[in-house]
């Protein structure tokens, strides 16, 4: 008889004990996930990059192109090819916070510009949550030892 008592099923787990998969905690997995996630990451910096791109006609062809100032063209084109070479550093320690830390000034200025500059930035904001959730996902199912390649050969 073991000395333990039984647990009720609603007392939290220790924080140190780790719920594995049916297959226990498995090995390094044969293809590394975070590879595949920094391609994610960067065909959304294309896309947006794209997008950020698109802006300018909106600029121009709003109110008759009173808002083709120099600073929103510039700014707007500047942010665009921000995102462009971000894109090609994905898969350097920092790059979702580099990733994250554009989107601040796209939002905050692109209303500024017109509120569908910012529009944008708070759209592809989401979509970087989005990320960071799969990110986290990732991770966490890494570390339980869900993911299938953790597990091939076994």
């Amino acid at each position: 008889m073991t000395s333990e008592k039984p647990r009720k099923p609603c007392e939290s787990r220790r924080s140190d004990e780790v719920e594995y998969g049916p297959l226990g905690p498995g090995q390094e997995p044969v293809k590394d996930p975070m590879k595949g996630l920094s391609g994610v990451m960067s065909g959304t910096l294309i896309m947006e990059a794209i997008t950020i791109f698109l802006c300018l006609t909106v600029i121009l062809k709003i109110q008759e192109g009173a808002l083709w100032t120099t600073f929103n063209w510039v700014f707007v084109t500047v942010m665009g090819f921000a995102h462009l070479i971000a894109a090609f550093v994905q898969r350097r320690p920092g790059a979702l916070w580099l990733n994250l830390g554009l989107q601040v000034p796209l939002i905050v200025v692109g209303f500024f510009i017109h509120w569908s500059v910012g529009a944008v930035g708070i759209m592809f904001a989401v979509v970087w949550f989005l990320v960071v959730q799969m990110r986290s996902d990732i991770l966490e199912r890494q570390r339980r030892g869900l993911l299938t390649t953790q597990h091939l050969g076994t």
